[in-house]
């Protein structure tokens, strides 16, 4: 059972190509790419350039954002805020020339917790070819069609946590799944896609805080809560909705939401969403947190079943990784690349990589695209990596010194990287056109 090859075929047979262009390339329709799972199936592109060398296009943004873009057809997709007007937006760009096309969303004035460093429309949106969905926080979820029309907009109640909120919404066939959380009012849902009607929603966890082995051991109850966002897959006899919640990870049937299976292990604050590799899936808690592997497709309890391996106080960090052949690779909050024996979870290589930029920390998830893995640090500074079982830099590219927290998106040999300031197109052979 490959879980990735099924994921691949299960999301590509629900996503209908809108364009011609569309038909050429990969769409990169959310956040991790195609299938949810940080990986392309194109491997064209560039592996070298500056803020001035193979740069197409870059464009000011109105306000800073973590959110990462998503492509489908000739145009990129960004959630932003504008923080001094109370706005929340989806912002459509064409992505030849970085022409804004449209912007469209909501004013909210109402008071909504978050960390100073996770502003607000941090949750990226999904599209299908037809509408683009946004999570907008204690704002509701706003979905638009691909020339900025709203088509229906729904209120999922506040969300109150003291670090904010960042999952990201996900298709699946005719629903869109969101977690609307974190927070006490946390919950699990699925949208109708074309009315936003719930059909279906579960609730969140109880808190539990005692007996923590992350880094708030010993200052219970520390933080609480998971930022992850939901991974669909296809097994040879049923799909699963998959999610990394406090202290469990928990697969769902995707039509209903009837609980499936659940494992134990992880702690009470998750930042990575499930990692998928050809036989099981990687959840990893934040700060300092556990890491566990299971093996999906079981019923009920299968902590002990289903678990293949646990590893407490991990090194995993706010991005996810990626999982290539028989080896996982992840990014820590700090500058530690691991590469890890997905069989064993025993840590085969652990290497430090800075730079071009101050922060050599990062929040954003890997890709993997053939045999390379392109990761960016906060310092807006790509570094692509062979993955390798033996350590191997290929590249550092830098974009000059500006903050990102987000995600690059990968599509039709172009690499879109937003950062605080700018969202940038990547393109071998590019010419720089600033706007």
């Amino acid at each position: 059972m490959n879980l990735r090859k099924h994921s691949r075929l299960l999301i590509l047979s629900f996503i209908s190509f809108a364009t011609a262009s569309a038909l050429r390339a990969e769409n990169w329709p959310n956040w991790r790419g195609p299938n949810g799972d940080s990986t392309t199936s194109e491997t064209a592109f560039p592996t070298q350039w500056d803020k001035s060398e193979n740069i197409l296009w870059k464009v000011e943004l109105p306000d800073r954002g973590n959110s990462s873009p998503i492509v489908w057809g000739n145009r990129v997709f960004i959630t932003q805020a504008v923080e001094k007007e109370g706005r929340r937006t989806v912002m459509a760009f064409d992505r030849e020339t970085g022409k804004l096309l449209w912007q469209a969303g909501t004013v909210f004035r109402s008071e909504e917790k978050t960390h100073d460093s996770n502003p607000y429309c941090s949750a990226s949106p999904v599209t299908d070819g037809e509408r683009v969905i946004a999570g907008f926080g204690s704002a509701g979820i706003f979905c638009f069609d691909l020339n900025g029309k709203e088509l229906w907009r729904k209120n999922l109640g506040p969300q109150e946590h003291i670090w904010g909120n960042a999952s990201s919404p996900v298709i699946y066939k005719d629903l869109c799944i969101v977690y609307h959380g974190p927070g006490e009012a946390s919950y699990l849902a699925a949208l109708d896609k074309r009315t936003g009607e719930i059909v279906w929603k579960v609730p969140d966890l109880p808190v539990v805080t005692k007996g923590r082995t992350d880094g708030f051991k010993g200052q219970e109850p520390g933080i609480v809560g998971s930022f992850a966002t939901p991974v669909v897959l296809s097994l040879d006899n049923r799909d699963e909705v998959v999610m990394s919640f406090h202290n469990q990870l928990i697969g769902f049937d995707p039509a209903t939401g009837k609980k499936l299976w659940w494992c134990d292990g992880l702690n009470p604050l998750i930042y990575a969403s499930p990692v998928l590799g050809d036989q099981l899936i990687v959840a990893q808690g934040g700060y300092s947190g556990n890491s566990i592997a299971v093996k999906p497709g079981g019923a009920g309890d299968v902590t002990q079943s289903h678990r293949r391996w646990l590893l407490e106080r991990d090194k995993g960090g706010i991005g996810s990784g990626v999982i290539k052949e028989d080896r996982i690779y992840f990014l820590n909050s700090g500058s530690l690349i691991a590469c890890q024996s997905l069989e064993s979870g025993e840590t085969l290589w652990e290497e430090r990589v800075a730079g071009a930029g101050p922060k050599a920390s990062s929040w954003s998830s890997m890709i993997l695209s053939g045999n390379r893995i392109y990761m960016l640090n906060q310092s807006g500074t790509m570094i692509v990596l062979r993955a390798s079982p033996k350590f191997e830099v290929i590249s550092v590219n830098s974009i000059g010194n500006e903050l990102t927290n987000s995600t690059q998106a990968m599509s039709n040999g172009d690499i879109f990287i937003r950062t605080h300031e700018h969202l940038w197109c990547v393109r071998s052979t590019g010419k720089v056109a600033v706007n």
